[in-house]
């Protein structure tokens, strides 16, 4: 089997507990979808009898006397602490939901394991924390690993034990394989559950083609689905990078608010109050409401017919690799003229790296400058270019760490062990 390994870097780089709101360019919003919410946040920790390290978490609104909506959430491989994610448990609960926080293993223990440590988790927490939990309105969501699971756990309480009668949705973000869940199964999935998929186009650890495959054999009718996709940027030398951490960086700015918070809010509001405002801008069909980010930003890209662009290659879980049980049902790439990305990225070996980083120079440069930011977007290092075609980079200066590459338009992520 494949290790995990970047997979858990990639997941355990978000180890701010409270990474602070810190956007040179826009302030978080305060109305509306995303914007923070009133109730105050409750807490309750109890023994997981599957991971005895590791506690289960329910954040709730403790001034809220009777059971809530629920959503239960399955975290990215090797993110095992709620610490990574603790900014958005607070954000579902100050919203006036109960959010379920169930960690698994990252090594030691099988695939099946972790979806069993995950299902026992969130029953448990049902069951014991009925005054709380609302298990008539439920959401699944989940990040990586957490978002391919999501499919097979929550087919499994929402046809044998009815959670969510009266309102369920599964939101899954930059998903990996999903486990437990047959063809047949997602044909005849429930149909009034909501689902939104939402990819990041710099993502180079999980195939998108999964995410496609789930979201296009799923049965849940287009009017109560959608498919998004979010692009990097820069504004103002702040770098607003759209890669596989997005929904747990370290720095808090307009992607978290605006391309994750807002879409939690907004789904649940349309899934457990039938808010149709909730439906236009969490399942908007591309509407404004749903795609527009704050001026200056690229919009979102919303389709109900997702296909992929990008080569197999560029990933470190292939949609085709032995892992996935759904190989059958992997679609093909599509290739098109406009393919900005591919002929945007550079070429940098070997990555990860250590000490040293080889970086093929493209012929079209006009910048003399090599750059390299941190996570924080500030500028670590820049290096005046040759005029070799290749260039070696001395990283010993830098820490251990997730970082971009950028020469004028061209860029990528290096890892440095």
């Amino acid at each position: 089997m494949k290790p995990y390994f970047l997979l858990t870097i990639l997941s355990l780089l978000v180890n701010n507990i409270l990474g602070q709101y810190n956007d040179p360019n826009f302030p978080k919003p305060t109305s509306g979808y995303g914007a923070d919410g009133s109730h105050s946040v409750g807490l309750i920790s109890f023994t997981n009898p599957n991971y005895l390290l590791k506690k289960i978490e329910i954040y709730y609104p403790s001034d809220i006397a009777t059971p809530v909506p629920t959503i239960f959430y399955s975290h990215a491989f090797g993110g095992s602490s709620s610490d990574n994610i603790v900014s958005m448990l607070n954000f579902v609960a100050q919203k006036g939901y109960a959010i379920v926080y169930v960690p698994y293993q990252t090594t030691g223990v099988s695939v099946t394991d972790r979806y069993n440590n995950l299902t026992k988790g969130f029953a448990k927490a049902a069951r014991e924390y009925s005054n709380i939990i609302d298990t008539n309105k439920v959401g699944f969501m989940g990040h990586s690993f957490g978002g391919g699971a999501s499919f097979g756990i929550g087919y499994k309480y929402f046809t044998q034990n009815n959670w969510g009668k009266n309102g369920r949705f599964i939101y899954a973000l930059a998903q990996w394989y999903s486990y437990n869940i047959s063809q047949a199964e997602l044909q005849k999935f429930p149909s009034d559950t909501k689902l939104l998929t939402e990819i990041f186009n710099d993502d180079i650890t999980n195939d998108h083609r999964m995410a496609v495959d789930i979201f296009n054999n799923i049965n849940i009718p287009t009017s109560e689905k959608d498919f998004l996709l979010l692009k990097s940027d820069t504004l103002g030398g702040h770098i607003y990078l759209a890669d596989h951490v997005v929904p747990n960086t370290t720095v808090f700015d307009a992607y978290d608010y605006y391309a994750y918070y807002r879409f939690i809010d907004a789904l649940c509001d349309y899934t457990f109050n039938g808010n149709i405002n909730g439906k236009n801008t969490a399942l908007g069909n591309g509407s404004t409401a749903q795609i527009t980010m704050p001026a200056g930003l690229t919009n979102l890209e919303q389709t109900d017919k997702p296909s992929i662009v990008f080569p197999e290659s560029k990933y470190q879980f292939s949609c085709s690799d032995t892992l996935n049980p759904r190989i059958p049902y992997c679609p093909t790439p599509l290739y098109t003229n406009d393919n900005s990305l591919d002929k945007n990225t550079l070429s940098a070996y070997p990555n990860p790296a250590s000490e040293f980083l080889n970086v093929d120079l493209p012929n079209t440069l006009s910048d003399n400058l090599i750059n390299i930011y941190n996570t924080q977007s500030e500028l670590v290092l820049s290096i005046q270019k040759n005029q070799a075609s290749t260039i070696t980079i001395d990283l010993s200066s830098l820490k251990n760490g997730l970082y971009l590459l950028k020469i004028g338009d061209f860029k990528t992520k290096i890892m440095i062990e």
